[in-house]
């Protein structure tokens, strides 16, 4: 698009905006934001930036914290949620240097940037695209206690199985059977149908909505593929309208894995495919599901470093428990043809050559979507790199019910981990493939890990009301 400060100061104009919000992202992927008046937005903003201290992001220390913000014209939308008329833009930071302010490495977007111009630097590919799929919770009320005489969380949605009885009007929906639900059972039809017309103001082309499988309010909104960069941007923005637009309506929405227990977890699939020239390098009819050699290659990366991969797409204690059987959540380290129990499963409707791709089904809405996205890019690239066949290397293709084999033969297979410390193990001991090229800083992996460790350790210490049940008279 490339939008110029001229085409802004325009908008700026006709659409009487009154401020500019410009958003910024921390370690773990959450939007901070600083807010100027519109009539001071100009060629000086594009030049100097907006100043900040970064310290509290997560990814500078303090003594060389003052860092500056440039916003990208190109992300500027009005945010729907301001009572104030507000423009919005996503942008990338910088240190500040002479003679010229360069990127500063460890922040997000621009790690997404550095591995797209990594890729395009190997040969292998010039684009890559990709679709994450947003599952998300909506609940009529929430809340939690942590506390010395509390420990304490409850959700409750009206149609729930649970409220059978108290409810009174018959309109609930059985346990693990809200899949593709239909009125009057879908009591947030038109609250997700604003959400993804919202989306599509901001630019983001969605290609439907449906109820989940969770019975108590799990739902999906799935965009259509885009660029990498743009998407990582998107699903800030995404994940920013469900909340907003669930708060409108009276509910309020989560992203987080496993909010209920023994209903299905909330997981962000994410599909992807490269391009060179225009033209799919993962198509291929003479290979297995249609994918040429190079995608099964790009798998067999996946597959190899997927449990140091998994502290970064599935950054959280929580999960982890979503990552278990039963749920239609993946466990097997393995790929296949329209298997959900595997981490990587090949759509069989995905059958034009542009279309030939995978999704990569372990990763969560708790991660920060910019390491994310470069993380299983720069994963890929590795094993086309060195030529990782997956199928010789004992992942697949697992065309059967992986859930369903007997104990003999789960004990062949390989497993993702259990847990966020075994993730971070992983990752601390399997990250010269995220490094490569200088995409992922040292420092920023080494500030993950530690921050992550002390979130384990911190959590893990809280008394579990379920430790309740199971040892209070022991």
């Amino acid at each position: 698009m490339n939008k110029k400060v001229e085409d802004i100061v325009k908008l700026i104009r006709t659409e009487d905006i009154r401020m500019i919000d410009f958003k910024m992202i921390d370690i773990n992927g959450q939007f901070r934001h600083v807010t100027i008046p519109a009539k001071d937005f100009g060629e000086e903003i594009m030049q100097r930036g907006v100043g900040f201290d970064a310290s509290n992001y997560g990814y500078a220390v303090v003594e060389k914290s003052d860092m500056v913000f440039i916003p990208d014209l190109d992300t500027a939308w009005i945010d729907p949620f301001c009572s104030v008329k507000t423009l919005s833009m996503s942008g990338d930071v910088m240190i500040i240097d002479t003679p010229a302010n360069r990127p500063l490495p460890q922040y997000p977007r621009n790690i997404v940037k550095a591995a797209a111009a990594y890729m395009r630097g190997t040969g292998i590919a010039d684009e890559m695209l990709i679709l994450p799929e947003f599952e998300f919770y909506l609940f009529n009320d929430v809340g939690w206690s942590v506390g010395a005489n509390a420990v304490a969380a409850r959700v409750d949605a009206g149609q729930s199985y649970w409220n059978s009885y108290d409810e009174g009007k018959g309109v609930v929906v059985p346990k693990q059977k809200a899949y593709h639900i239909a009125k009057p059972y879908d009591v947030s039809y038109e609250c997700r149908s604003e959400m993804c017309l919202l989306a599509e103001e901001a630019g983001i082309k969605i290609k439907y909505h449906h109820p989940e499988v969770g019975a108590s309010g799990q739902f999906e909104i799935e965009p259509m593929l885009g660029e990498m960069t743009k998407m990582a941007d998107a699903t800030m923005a995404i994940k920013y309208i469900i909340k907003n637009t669930a708060l409108k309506h009276g509910f309020s929405a989560t992203l987080m894995p496993k909010p209920v227990y023994g209903e299905a977890g909330s997981g962000m699939h994410v599909h992807m495919l490269l391009l060179k020239d225009g033209k799919p390098v993962f198509a291929d009819d003479g290979g297995y599901a249609h994918l040429s050699e190079t995608a099964h290659w790009f798998m067999g990366g996946l597959l190899k470093h997927i449990a140091s991969l998994a502290a970064i797409t599935n950054p959280s204690t929580n999960s982890f428990k979503r990552l278990i059987p039963g749920y239609e959540a993946p466990v097997t380290v393995g790929y296949a043809m329209s298997n959900r129990s595997a981490v990587i499963r090949i759509p069989a409707y995905a059958k034009q050559p542009e279309e030939r791709r995978f999704e990569l089904r372990n990763p969560d809405a708790t991660c920060n979507p910019y390491f994310c996205y470069a993380a299983i890019l720069m994963a890929g690239l590795d094993g086309v790199k060195n030529k990782i066949d997956p199928h010789k290397n004992g992942w697949g293709p697992y065309d059967v019910n992986l859930y369903h084999l007997s104990d003999r033969e789960k004990k062949k297979l390989k497993s993702l981990p259990t847990s966020l410390d075994a993730a971070l193990n992983a990752l601390e001991a399997d990250h010269d493939y995220l490094t490569a090229g200088g995409v992922f800083p040292e420092t920023l992996i080494t500030d993950f890990i530690r921050q992550k460790r002390a979130e384990c350790l911190e959590i893990n210490s809280v008394p579990h009301p379920a430790e309740f049940e199971k040892y209070y008279n022991s």
